[in-house]
């Protein structure tokens, strides 16, 4: 007889469970929600000018660098 889907889900969780790793659930924002990016806009738009905006920004760009990576 077939595996029922809870069964193969629960086997598969299982086995995630065995290779060491755990479930996590996280809750982040609902970008389908109205207003999402005007809000997302308004933040930007905060940071523009920033001399700590501009520091991260500058880390983030050096550490996206993959020039010389194999």
């Amino acid at each position: 007889m077939a595996a029922t889907l809870i069964e193969r889900v629960r086997a598969h969780r299982d086995a995630l469970r065995a290779a060491g790793l755990r479930p996590l659930q996280i809750w982040v924002p609902d970008t389908r929600r109205a207003g999402f990016a005007d809000e997302c806009r308004r933040q930007s738009q905060q940071l523009r000018g920033d001399p700590h905006e501009v520091d991260t920004l500058e880390f983030w760009e050096a550490a996206a660098d993959r020039e010389g990576w194999e």
